[in-house]
């Protein structure tokens, strides 16, 4: 005896029927990319944070105590006593010389046909800088610059630096002692200003 209730074959073609179907719907979502898009509906994008460590502080360390410097001890000065046979200085006579004569200088001279103005730095136009450089410079005989430094800055790196080189291209008329020339140092003061 069976205790299964007898199935209509009606029942089994519909059944089957709604296998085939939802086979051929699943079937179909894939080759179109639909079950991706249901993906991407249900799995939001992923979201994060960068989340920084909070150190805990740090004590603060109890300064180290002042020691008192004891005084230095005193010590006395010795008391010393010289004494100095009392003598006749020799009578020194001497004629006087005259004192030579000094030597005759000339301070270095710029040759301004020589010297063009210094090309603002473009950066510092753009910042709008501006300032006065004092320039020391050392002039061999030749008339050319050998050394310079900054007395008194701009206060801008870029200009005191382009006052520098330009100044480096410069001739000059060296300075002389008794009509020789002779290395000398001089100052050139440049005005930066925006035109």
């Amino acid at each position: 005896m069976s205790y299964a209730a007898p199935r209509s074959s009606s029942r089994r073609l519909a059944g089957a029927v709604a296998t085939i179907a939802l086979h051929i719907v699943l079937i179909y979502a894939l080759l179109h990319g639909l079950a991706r898009k249901i993906v991407e509906v249900v799995a939001p994008p992923l979201q994060t944070k960068i989340i920084e460590e909070i150190k805990p502080p740090q004590p603060e360390k109890p300064p180290p105590p002042k020691l008192a410097v004891p005084p230095p001890p005193f010590i006395p000065p010795p008391e010393i006593n010289i004494q100095v046979p009392v003598q006749q200085a020799p009578t020194i006579t001497a004629t006087p010389t005259p004192p030579p004569p000094a030597p005759v200088r000339t301070a270095p001279v710029v040759q301004a046909a020589s010297c063009d103005k210094p090309e603002y730095p473009p950066a510092s136009r753009r910042a709008n800088e501006t300032g006065t450089v004092l320039l020391q410079f050392l002039i061999d005989v030749n008339g050319k610059v050998i050394d310079s430094k900054v007395e008194r800055s701009s206060g801008y790196r870029r200009l005191d630096e382009a006052a520098r080189a330009a100044l480096e291209l410069c001739n000059f008329r060296p300075a002389t002692v008794d009509g020789q020339p002779t290395r000398a140092w001089a100052r050139i003061e440049y005005l930066w200003r925006l035109e």
